[in-house]
């Protein structure tokens, strides 16, 4: 390999590493992983076992605030820690703060921010981008390009579609009022959000509810129940045999 490891870095003998790759300062490797061209695992950065990073990912960065951010906070943040048998594509940024469990899959070109939690066999597709302050729970879906906005919360099995924006500032950036009032999105367990929907702040949407493609929603979507339409409204109930309850699916 062509690049640097730091002297106090821990690799697995068994790693395998591409050119021009850097890792940092008491950054760990486990057994196993197959790290590609040009990758940078920066500094305290924890890597688990047979974990497949492709090229020109960044691990363990650290965040850039602006002076007038409104999320972005001045912190002593922990290392990066990713599980094991984890795959990080082409380009993606995972930034230090961020907690990712085993079996999950972040697909090219997407980033994770500081102070997030990803749980295990979440898919976290293309050019997804996850704000800071965020949890997302087990077997998650969060198709292509899709935005979670920063203070969002989401159960387990959630389905977010591709082109789904959530928001968590009813104040568009104007007056100081807005510091006091960010809130992000809330989708309980089974919940699912169709192609293009925007998702207003403080919206939770219950348990196996639906959002259909194309939607606005501005209010809650009770759980069990389909919502379609801008501003979206009740359109019917989730079929019995969509509850998430009836679907068989084991945890792995």
């Amino acid at each position: 390999m062509t690049g640097m490891i730091h002297p106090s870095a821990t690799v697995a003998a068994d790693a395998t590493f591409g050119e021009y790759c850097v890792i940092g300062a008491q950054a760990r490797i486990g057994s196993g992983c197959r790290i590609g061209h040009h990758v940078v695992i920066h500094a305290d950065t924890v890597v688990g076992n047979d974990v497949r990073i492709d090229d020109h990912a960044s691990l363990g960065k650290l965040p850039m605030r602006a002076a007038n951010s409104a999320t972005t906070k001045e912190q002593a943040l922990p290392p990066l820690t990713l599980g094991d048998l984890a795959i990080v594509g082409t380009g993606v940024v995972l930034y230090r703060g961020a907690t990712i469990e085993g079996k999950v899959l972040i697909a090219d070109l997407a980033t994770v921010r500081e102070n997030v939690s990803i749980g295990r066999g979440t898919i976290v597709g293309r050019g997804v981008t996850v704000e800071n302050f965020c949890t997302i729970g087990r077997f998650c879906k969060l198709e292509s390009e899709c935005y979670i906005t920063a203070y969002s919360a989401l159960e387990d099995r959630v389905f977010v579609a591709p082109g789904v924006v959530t928001s968590n500032d009813n104040y568009v950036g104007r007056t100081a009022e807005r510091f006091k009032h960010f809130k992000g999105v809330t989708v309980r367990r089974g919940g699912r959000v169709g192609a293009g929907a925007v998702v207003l702040p403080g919206v939770t949407i219950g348990e196996d509810g639906l959002v259909a493609a194309g939607s606005v929603v501005t209010r809650d979507v009770a759980p069990r129940t389909i919502v379609m339409g801008a501003p979206a409204k009740r359109w019917r109930d989730v079929p019995v045999e969509q509850w998430l309850e009836n679907q068989g699916w084991v945890d792995s």
